[in-house]
């Protein structure tokens, strides 16, 4: 079967993150007559009764997807979550924890064979029981029905349900993230889905502690709490019910949770950071995420195929003093294409490739292009980035290359235009540009999506070819099941990198959020996926 890499990393792509439209749907909450003007159940959106609802604020608005078989943006994500379980779940520290699953699989053919066991007595919300066929059914669905999470489970050779409570899946070959990422698939009852998937897209039928009970497109989603959830380790969820909206507009969720309009925001600009950290009645939070920045350099074309040259511009400007001054709340400089709270996992010497990674020191760069027979004396490459604090730092390369003799052109381009130009290789297209990415808690995620030479032209457009045996390692990484040997696989990769720089890392991006001061318990997932985090077996927010 052929895999489908391009769909599983294309979506992994950044986009600016700038606002696309005012969602007018957040200033409408708080309506009066018990209800707001969308139609959501209006009780007490400030929290300063002794309601048990919960507004949630959300930076993007969503697809309106909730069937997981088919959903994918991050955004219903964020609803779907809390109505579905999943076989294994992302802990606080963005490793895999048990939910439906009784425990760890049972590993055998070298890392082929996956055997499941599943909880008794688990039931959905329509009363039907979760067997090992509906943990199959999920698994397989996306292939079957091509939907565009295909690409996440593709290498599964077959899943078959051994009783209602054991599952054996079988891959086609030894695939590395299975164990730290595929095994998170969200369960989805094969009987009531299939029925009518349309119909279950936007009606969904979970296990989870939530039901999903309203739904109005693109304004609101209202969940509440089931009080028959079958999971006893967990307390009962101490919020009722949950509606969830969307605010595209920075400007607007700053005011929402300033005016007490909202329980929780999601996104905090660094410029508002001050301003709500100020407030009285505000508290902000922040968690590490694997979502990163870097500045990719056309290694196909141009003066930037010289290592030396790439090296000139890491050179040339101070990317810690860039991210102090632009997002020192949300943001902390990198030292290598592994974020570090996937780092935090794996060990990898993050100390070591600080010290690899050259230093702001101008009068180096200034000497590594004038020695470099790949650059003239008036060089001015082209850098291609989206809006945002990308182009304010390609600014900042343009205005430190201008310092030493040289220059660069800096063209923003929309997210559309900027990935159809930096596939092409063209030196004349651009010689860098500036993207972010995110992941799960694995290096492939990151090294094969970025650096893999079947990757260039797709996920990455910097065209490096690499030492001998780059490639080879990068895929020998993801066709092996033992962690221990992709670790030793992996780390002269990223040596290598951190070395020659067809990329460099440029900066994370945390999550961020803020609540009022009368929402207790709430703590900011790393996976942006998983917020807000109501409830799990490390938190149960309530409203005080």
């Amino acid at each position: 079967m052929a895999r489908k890499q391009f769909d599983i990393t294309r979506r992994n792509l950044l986009a600016s993150g700038a606002a696309v439209s005012a969602a007018a749907i957040a200033g409408c909450i708080g309506g009066e007559n018990g209800e707001t003007d969308d139609g959501a159940d209006d009780a007490d959106p400030g929290g300063n009764g002794d309601s048990a609802v919960f507004h949630f604020t959300q930076e993007q608005s969503r697809a309106e997807d909730f069937d997981p078989v088919i959903a994918n943006d991050a955004y219903s994500a964020q609803v779907y979550g809390l109505v579905f379980d999943g076989l294994y779940e992302w802990g606080e520290g963005l490793e895999l924890e048990p939910k439906v699953a009784t425990g760890e699989p049972d590993v055998e053919d070298d890392g082929r064979r996956f055997m499941f066991e599943i909880h008794e007595g688990i039931e959905f919300h329509n009363g039907d029981e979760l067997t090992a066929s509906d943990v199959a059914h999920s698994f397989l669905a996306p292939v079957e029905e091509e939907t565009e999470n295909a690409a996440s489970y593709d290498m599964i050779e077959s899943a078959e349900p051994i009783d209602d409570y054991q599952l054996e899946v079988n891959l086609e070959e030894p695939y590395g993230p299975f164990e730290l990422q595929t095994m998170a698939v969200t369960i989805s009852p094969e009987e009531a889905r299939t029925d009518d998937r349309d119909a279950f897209n936007t009606d969904p039928i979970g296990s989870g502690p939530y039901t999903f009970e309203d739904f109005s497109e693109n304004e609101y989603v209202e969940l509440e709490r089931w009080d028959d959830y079958w999971d006893d380790e967990m307390e009962e969820p101490n919020i009722e019910s949950v509606t969830f909206v969307a605010h595209d507009d920075d400007a607007g969720r700053i005011s929402d949770i300033r005016a007490g309009e909202t329980d929780a925001i999601a996104g905090i600009p660094n410029d508002d950071w001050d301003v709500l950290e100020g407030e009285d009645n505000v508290e902000v939070h922040r968690a590490e995420s694997p979502s990163y920045m870097y500045l990719a350099f056309n290694c196909n074309e141009g003066g930037t195929t010289d290592p030396d040259v790439r090296r000139a511009i890491a050179h040339s400007f101070d990317m810690e003093s860039f991210v102090n001054e632009h997002a020192e709340h949300t943001a902390d400089p990198m030292t290598n294409p592994i974020p570090p709270t996937v780092n935090e996992v794996w060990g990898f010497p993050e100390d070591e490739y600080g010290e690899m990674l050259p230093e702001y020191d101008p009068e180096e760069a200034e000497a590594l292009l004038d020695e470099s027979d790949a650059v003239d004396d008036d060089w001015e490459p082209i850098i291609i980035t989206p809006e945002g604090i990308r182009a304010s730092l390609a600014e900042r390369i343009a205005t430190r290359l201008g310092e030493i003799g040289y220059g660069a052109e800096v063209n923003v381009l929309d997210f559309g235009q900027l990935v159809e130009t930096y596939n092409t290789g063209d030196a004349d297209d651009y010689e860098m540009y500036l993207l972010g990415w995110t992941g799960g808690p694995d290096p492939d995620f990151y090294l094969y999506s970025l650096f893999h030479e079947s990757q260039a032209g797709v996920n990455q457009g910097h065209f490096y070819e690499g030492s001998d045996g780059f490639h080879d390692a990068i895929a020998e990484g993801r066709t092996t099941a033992d962690q221990d040997e992709r670790y030793e696989i992996y780390e002269p990769v990223i040596e290598e990198i951190v070395e020659e720089l067809p990329a460099l890392a440029a900066f994370t991006q945390h999550n961020t959020m803020a609540s009022g001061d009368h929402v207790e318990g709430l703590e900011v997932h790393p996976n942006v996926q998983t917020n807000p985090n109501l409830i799990s077996y490390h938190t149960n927010v309530s409203l005080q």
